[in-house]
């Protein structure tokens, strides 16, 4: 089994210990580059946008496409498979009933991926200008665990006002970011219960996702970074970079 390393984000600390580190803070000041409220804002009204873009892409490209196929120049659609005919049971009523259920929730699920790819895309855009404007004064990194680790304490720090809580890596270019209160989903619920929460947390998590890939590329590091929320607000994302960077 590989070995793992982990990294515990630790306590603020002043340079004097005769200062405390709460008068240290006062007397220089952390540059702030983004306002973690605003930030907070602009994560729900984003995701609501793009949403309804989305939805106003789609039903264009498909009304497109139907123009497309009434005027020839596209093959008209394969037909749906055909639905044998049979007289129902009860039982088999439900079951059809939850299959054409879970045929429209499939369809949402397209529509959702859609809107993650585009949050993404967003996201993607921000860290990397965010990890320019942070690195402007520094040198390369020489390895991909110093990036990572500017990631977990810079980039976190500049988001989201904290470190992340655990890095943990097999030494073969896969990282495992947690942080135990992520502030995007920290005040999220539902009342249809905590599933449906958790189910809307992964819209709400693919911008941080961009943004921590965003800030690799800048950096000159090609990641794929999957988020994954399993118990709000503990949030993980893992970090895969490809042999040779």
């Amino acid at each position: 089994m590989a070995s793992r390393t982990s990294f515990q984000a630790p306590n603020a600390a002043s340079p004097n210990p005769l200062v405390p580190a709460n008068l240290a803070a006062l007397a220089d000041p952390p540059i702030r580059n983004i306002d973690s409220a605003v930030m907070d804002y602009f994560v729900i009204e984003l995701v609501n946008t793009v949403r309804a873009s989305s939805a106003v892409a789609t039903a264009r490209s498909k009304r497109i496409e139907k123009e497309m196929i009434d005027a020839g120049l596209l093959p008209q659609p394969a037909p749906a498979p055909p639905v044998p005919s049979k007289k129902d049971s009860a039982r088999d009523s439900v079951s059809s009933l939850a299959s054409r259920g879970g045929a429209k929730s499939g369809s949402l699920d397209e529509d959702e991926e859609a809107v993650r790819a585009r949050l993404e895309a967003i996201g993607v855009h921000v860290g990397s200008n965010i990890a320019e404007r942070l690195c402007k004064d520094r040198s390369l990194f020489p390895e991909t665990l110093d990036a990572v680790k500017f990631v977990c304490k810079d980039i976190w720090t500049t988001c989201w006002d904290k470190q992340v809580d655990n890095l943990r890596t097999n030494h073969r270019g896969v990282y495992v970011l947690q942080d135990n209160s992520f502030k995007p989903i920290s005040r999220l619920s539902s009342w249809e219960g905590r599933a449906d929460a958790i189910r809307k947390a992964k819209i709400y998590v693919a911008m941080p996702a961009g943004i921590i890939k965003g800030a690799l590329l800048r950096m000159g590091y090609q990641a794929v970074v999957v988020p994954e929320v399993t118990s709000l607000p503990q949030c993980t994302f893992q970090v895969k970079l490809p042999k040779g960077n």
